[in-house]
């Protein structure tokens, strides 16, 4: 397929991040000369995209998306789909054919080393990366090619408030204006009804959580005992059901808690550290409370619910997880790590494969030196500063992905090729 210009390229938007940022990004491309159409699923999808010439309402059974994705693409001539995660069903079977036809499939993803970037990839992202397929050696040779130096997190950024608040909103859309999308199902197990219980639910017990949060942190800091920590994952995120060898995060959970048993030191403990988004949908702290008393280290485990987490990690001894992004933190301060998910990270220089009960005995630390050029690797290629959230976050991001995505290469090809889109250097912000 040749390469169209942007007065010649037709993008397709599919489901995008909660908020306004679709809307954001297709306005930028329409002013490029780019043709912009936006498909919504439901009355959230249509509630954020503030250009309705552009609009197009699938309000068919899911089983005819197949057909009218096919139809569509013919009709409008697109040349380019865009989508934010690629393992939701609509997602999937849409970059399927996208590839069939030899379309440009962008996929936007929280970022690998969130809070401070988000991930632009083209084809896959998380386990469908090419990340996954690229060893460390390659990702050295092809930073020969660049003298950028890879920018450190800012002093203080984030945009979790209005994630949630963004979360809550798209969701009230879809439970209270949904008429004309009766066909719509949701592509998680919870019910719509139940996701915005959950996510006002979060919203209103924000200060209690906190609370919570800073008291049990304290306490853990004050103790005096060396620890381990678990960093669980959401159980519907696409990276856990699509990308590990557990159904439930209680099967993560009872293996990690029987490894520490059988190999921790006895004056070892073990904090299991909840996602940040955790939505208080499943009993956590009751399930590790009983695994752990059926093990004989309640007394040496302890429970966060969210928060950030780089207050604990300075301390710990090391870390395990599915394959959360939160891997990256840890293994950015040199501290060992065991995942048992596919991730982008997942390179055997800097994650141990050691059995869980001899990695808590004794775990392998990574090598630090690899792990530095992976991470610069990513900050030069997929990775950009900002948020889909914030508007300072969506103001910074926006500021270079648009020129990315109407580069002819993907971002490693790019880098390899040296035809890389300018990059702005992450100013520190105080």
């Amino acid at each position: 397929m040749t390469k169209a210009t942007a007065q010649h390229r037709v993008f397709l938007f599919l489901q995008g991040p909660h908020g306004p940022f679709f809307h954001r990004l297709g306005q930028m491309l329409r002013r490029t000369g780019a043709e912009v159409w936006r498909v919504g699923f439901n009355a959230g999808d249509r509630a954020f995209w503030f250009h309705p010439q552009s609009y197009l309402p699938f309000t068919a059974p899911p089983a005819d998306w197949p057909d009218h994705l096919r139809t569509l693409l013919s009709e409008k001539r697109v040349t380019d789909l865009v989508l934010y995660g690629d393992t939701r069903p609509l997602h999937a079977q849409a970059v399927a054919e996208a590839r069939a036809r030899g379309l440009t499939v962008h996929v936007f993803e929280e970022g690998y080393m969130r809070p401070y970037w988000i991930t632009y990839e083209r084809g896959g992202a998380n386990g469908h990366s090419r990340l996954m397929q690229m060893t460390v050696p390659e990702m050295r040779a092809a930073l020969e090619r660049s003298d950028m130096e890879a920018p450190l997190p800012p002093g203080h950024w984030g945009d979790m408030r209005q994630h949630i608040f963004y979360g809550a909103l798209y969701h009230w859309f879809v439970l209270f204006r949904n008429g004309d999308y009766r066909a719509f199902r949701p592509h998680r197990d919870l019910s719509v009804a139940r996701e915005f219980q959950l996510y006002v639910k979060r919203l209103l017990l924000m200060p209690v959580n906190r609370a919570e949060r800073l008291i049990e942190t304290l306490r853990i800091r004050l103790g005096g005992f060396p620890y381990h920590l678990a960093l669980l994952q959401l159980e519907h995120d696409a990276s856990f059901r699509q990308h590990s060898p557990f159904g439930s995060m209680t099967e993560f959970l009872d293996l990690v808690i029987e490894g520490f048993a059988r190999g921790a030191p006895g004056h070892h403990h073990l904090v299991v550290k909840a996602h940040p988004l955790e939505n208080g949908q499943f009993p956590l702290r009751r399930a590790i409370r009983d695994t752990a008393r059926r093990l004989g280290v309640e007394d040496r485990v302890h429970f966060v619910p969210g928060g950030k987490l780089a207050q604990l990690l300075n301390d710990a001894r090391s870390a395990v997880t599915v394959n959360s992004t939160a891997g990256q933190q840890v293994l950015w301060r040199g501290i060992p790590l065991r995942v048992f998910g596919r991730a982008v990270y997942a390179k055997p220089e800097f994650v141990s494969d050691q059995p869980l009960a001899e990695f808590f005995a004794q775990p392998t630390p990574p090598d630090n030196r690899a792990y530095k050029q992976f991470r610069r690797y990513l900050l030069e290629t997929s990775q950009l500063p900002g948020g889909f959230y914030s508007a300072r976050g969506r103001r910074q991001l926006l500021r270079q992905v648009v020129d990315m995505m109407l580069a002819p290469h993907d971002p490693y090809d790019a880098l390899r090729h040296g035809t890389a889109a300018p990059r702005q250097q992450l100013r520190l912000v105080r």
